[in-house]
């Protein structure tokens, strides 16, 4: 065991420690604490000073964690959870309909379909601040990452509470400079962009396409749109997305495709808490508004 551990009184220091571990280098915890590889470096020098041990051996490799290190981790994990339940037990008896509120949404979502939402409700709600953090990555809600998120998800976590706000599906879509190209085109060939997690072509498309091909592999929305834009080929993606280009259309004589639904989520122990309360149900509210947009405009 550390024998000076007891040293190591904030936690902002021990973060750091943390981190590194977790992410098996400087890198990683930089990029999860939000500074700059120098700074992780610096701070853990700084630690390793105030204890008198080193925590971390410096390989060609990278940073690779000593005895005192794993063990200076798992005394910071403990320290992790206590200030996360701390924060909860607080944070579930703060009745305000005024301070911070942070919610976690995707970044597409945000910028097609949220935005306007957001901005609507500062302005009925000008004593509530949102911090946003746009990512499709699962944030820790128990660890107070986040007081709310909007997911797209087949499945969200049991750990967290909340309802599915709005059914999706999702279309084929090329662009219109593309679908030029295919009215001229007698040999069904078809160029096919796909994600990188999917299966192959869908029988779907072969079965009137039979000469499809894939043509791009990707693995994000953002490029994806990109290579559809760029009259790359075609693509599967939601009507919300789809449909809100002006640069795109959807594939002539496809139905359209189940696809994962919009989830409004919080933490049990912060689910009572007011402002997360006026928030959810604001946002759900303008939600189901939408779904002719989430649905591709079907039994709207």
């Amino acid at each position: 065991m550390c024998n000076n551990a007891q040293a190591m009184s904030d936690w902002s220091d021990l973060r750091y420690v943390l981190e590194t571990v977790r992410q098996g280098g400087l890198s990683g915890a930089a990029r999860v604490l939000g500074v700059n590889h120098a700074t992780v470096s610096r701070r853990i020098n700084s630690i390793e000073e105030s204890l008198g041990a080193v925590l971390f051996d410096r390989l060609p490799g990278g940073y690779a964690p000593t005895s005192a290190g794993l063990d200076a981790a798992r005394i910071a994990e403990k320290m992790e959870a206590a200030n996360a339940e701390l924060s909860l037990a607080i944070g579930a008896r703060d009745q305000r309909l005024s301070g911070p509120l942070c919610i976690t949404a995707p970044q597409l979502l945000m910028e097609r379909i949220l935005a306007p939402i957001f901005a609507d409700f500062c302005n009925s709600h000008p004593e509530i601040e949102l911090n946003l953090l746009a990512t499709n990555e699962a944030l820790n809600l128990a660890q107070r990452e986040a007081d709310v998120a909007i997911r797209i998800s087949d499945k969200p976590v049991e750990t967290l509470l909340g309802s599915l706000v709005a059914e999706q599906r999702s279309a084929i879509y090329i662009s219109r400079k593309y679908a030029e190209k295919l009215e001229a085109n007698t040999e069904k060939r078809l160029d096919w962009i796909r994600f990188a997690h999917w299966q192959e072509i869908p029988p779907e498309i072969s079965s009137i396409w039979p000469n499809c091909r894939t043509a791009l592999t990707v693995d994000d929305m953002v490029a994806v749109i990109g290579a559809v834009r760029a009259n790359m080929g075609a693509t599967r993606m939601p009507c919300f997305l789809g449909d809100t280009d002006p640069l795109l259309l959807r594939l002539p004589g496809l139905a359209t495709f189940s696809y994962p639904g919009i989830w409004i989520l919080t933490h049990r122990d912060m689910y009572r808490v007011k402002r997360i309360q006026i928030f959810k149900k604001f946002i759900i509210g303008r939600l189901r508004q939408a779904r002719p947009l989430f649905v591709g405009h079907e039994s709207s």
